[in-house]
């Protein structure tokens, strides 16, 4: 290979990358504008899946599963708690902390967010057929694999 054409697979994975991640953007927008319409972000449906998942979590155990930072959780949070989606009890051991649940309005929420989320996928995906899906999803499987291993 010639020094010319390694640039050009090089600069030819950089525009890639960032097509990816310019990609990656818009159909995370379109799902959580969807989700929004539904009554629920994606980022709020995020924990409360995480609580129907795992069950009551304290605060902090909500933090670090979801790799934010706890002020960010507790904002979160208080709104979830305003909108009757989750409850906070202080914890018998140790009053400061706070276990989060989920409530029967909240999993209702959730199915509506999910259900929304899952018909905006099918329509941004729905032009792919079995063999470029699956032929996607391997592509997919070898940049998260690098992703994953990367420093």
């Amino acid at each position: 290979m010639s020094e010319h054409e390694a640039k050009a697979a090089v600069d030819g994975r950089e525009r890639v990358g960032l097509h990816f991640l310019s990609v990656a953007y818009q159909v995370r927008e379109k799902v959580d504008q969807r989700m929004t319409a539904a009554g629920l972000s994606l980022s709020r449906t995020k924990v409360l899946q995480l609580l129907a998942r795992r069950g009551a979590l304290h605060q902090a155990e909500l933090a670090e599963a979801l790799g934010q930072a706890p002020r960010s959780v507790t904002q979160t949070v208080e709104a979830l708690e305003r909108d009757g989606f989750i409850t906070r009890a202080s914890d018998t051991e140790d009053r400061r902390r706070k276990t989060v649940s989920l409530t029967a309005t909240g999993q209702a929420a959730l199915a509506t967010a999910e259900q929304a989320g899952e018909q905006i996928l099918q329509q941004l995906f729905g032009s792919l057929d079995i063999h470029q899906l699956a032929r996607l999803e391997r592509l997919l499987d070898l940049v998260n694999d690098a992703a994953t291993g990367a420093t």
